[in-house]
């Protein structure tokens, strides 16, 4: 890996028009499509680019069963143990209601309810994902949405990963469907003879996904416009070489365009990391993928010291950051801007993307400066309420009807005046 000295800032963002910008044509041209030929889209699209012909989208009860009872009995319960944390973890989220009394028996509340609808995507291709299933189902399910469906690109047998339904019914989804890519964000968001749209798209995706849930949002919610995946790791002389090197190849096996970046105040480490990532990288399975990446995106940053350090990853605002460091609970306190923290040696990244229950859907390219990991709030919507009473009316409305004045609103002034006490006590 490269080795630089740190400067204040820190910029890896990646051009998601740059990088793919012969898919934005392409992305338009399907979703086009979809919105004009149903079903018939999906199906021609779903034999073009995944190499399967169905004749039915939805997954049978039969191909879950199947799933299930073909699966190592192991792995069900650490899926079911999983699954227990997220949902423990989500549930301490859930707002309640505000209901605020006023004056003259008067109120307003702040009511929370669920969205209808939400439709979950779980990418595949060159891996499963049954944790996506898992972190994207679970919270919406908590927060109380009637519908959670899952669309996902089918394998060369046209069926999907028996680890993708089993996390699937373990979360709870029975509507799941066989297609990906931009065509089945195009089906969730405008609907098809066998998809019913919904009003929401969340869950990660390649790169024509991402540029399809953008080109959708309006007509439907999504949660966020997801980027390669991305890790920031403060270390000092305490960490272990190999441990920083395997926890940065973590990231770099995701996607070519992923980033993995050590802020460093050892040279030592620095140099030894640098070794043994390479060391690492000859291991890997996925070895090409992840050699793009550190290649391309992988930085290695001498810092001048442990303030410097926090500083420049507050201006990068990774989607994941661990710190190894001593002291690294004091230090993770001063990061303002991350998707997800991982303090101390033990509490790698991997640990949040599976198990401990947090969220692993978070904000990418600097965004966590202003926004957040998925959670509860992303599946509920919030509605204002107001109960003026005659007698809270009569104190109130020559206030409003001044203020709207104020703005030159004369029909919002005269709406307020409109009431009037005696028809109101006629109207009794």
């Amino acid at each position: 890996m490269k080795i630089e000295k740190l400067t204040d800032t820190i910029s890896l963002q990646r051009s998601m028009e740059q990088a793919n910008i012969d898919h934005v044509t392409t992305v338009h041209e399907v979703i086009s499509d979809v919105k004009e030929n149903g079903d018939q889209a999906l199906f021609a699209y779903t034999e073009k680019w995944d190499g399967v012909r169905l004749s039915n989208l939805k997954v049978s009860d039969e191909e879950m069963e199947e799933a299930f009872l073909s699966f190592e009995p192991q792995l069900v319960e650490d899926l079911k143990e999983a699954a227990d944390n997220i949902r423990l973890f989500h549930e301490k989220q859930i707002r309640q209601n505000i209901d605020l009394a006023l004056e003259k028996n008067s109120y307003i509340q702040y009511r929370i309810s669920p969205l209808d609808a939400v439709g979950l995507y779980v990418p595949g291709g060159t891996a499963a994902y049954p944790s996506s299933v898992l972190m994207n189902a679970i919270p919406a399910l908590v927060a109380g949405v009637n519908r959670v469906v899952i669309v996902s690109p089918p394998s060369k047998d046209g069926k999907l990963p028996a680890s993708v339904l089993v996390a699937a019914k373990i979360a709870g989804i029975t509507e799941i469907y066989k297609v990906g890519g931009a065509q089945a964000i195009a089906a969730l968001a405008y609907g098809t003879e066998s998809i019913k749209p919904v009003d929401k798209i969340t869950g990660p995706g390649n790169s024509y996904v991402a540029l399809a849930k953008r080109e959708v949002f309006g007509k439907v919610a999504i949660d966020m416009i997801a980027g390669p995946s991305e890790i920031a790791i403060i270390a000092d002389d305490t960490a272990f070489a190999d441990e920083v090197a395997a926890d940065l190849l973590a990231q770099a096996e995701h996607d070519p365009f992923a980033s993995s970046v050590l802020i460093t105040t050892s040279e030592r480490l620095a140099q030894k990391v640098s070794d043994e990532v390479e060391r690492q990288l000859q291991l890997l399975p996925r070895e090409e993928i992840a050699r793009a990446s550190i290649e391309n995106y992988g930085r290695i940053y001498l810092a001048e010291s442990l303030h410097q350090a926090v500083k420049a990853t507050n201006e990068l605002a990774p989607e994941h950051l661990e710190i190894i460091t001593e002291n690294a609970k004091e230090l993770s306190e001063q990061i303002r801007h991350a998707g997800a923290i991982f303090i101390g040696r033990y509490s790698s990244e991997p640990v949040g993307d599976y198990f401990a229950g947090t969220n692993h859907v978070l904000p990418t390219n600097s965004t966590a400066r202003f926004s957040s990991g998925l959670n509860i709030d992303d599946f509920v919507k919030k509605t204002s309420v107001v109960y003026y009473s005659k007698e809270m009316w009569q104190e109130q409305y020559p206030k409003i009807a001044r203020l709207a004045r104020l703005e030159r609103l004369e029909g919002h002034a005269r709406s307020v005046e409109s009431r009037s006490w005696e028809k109101g006590l006629l109207n009794d």
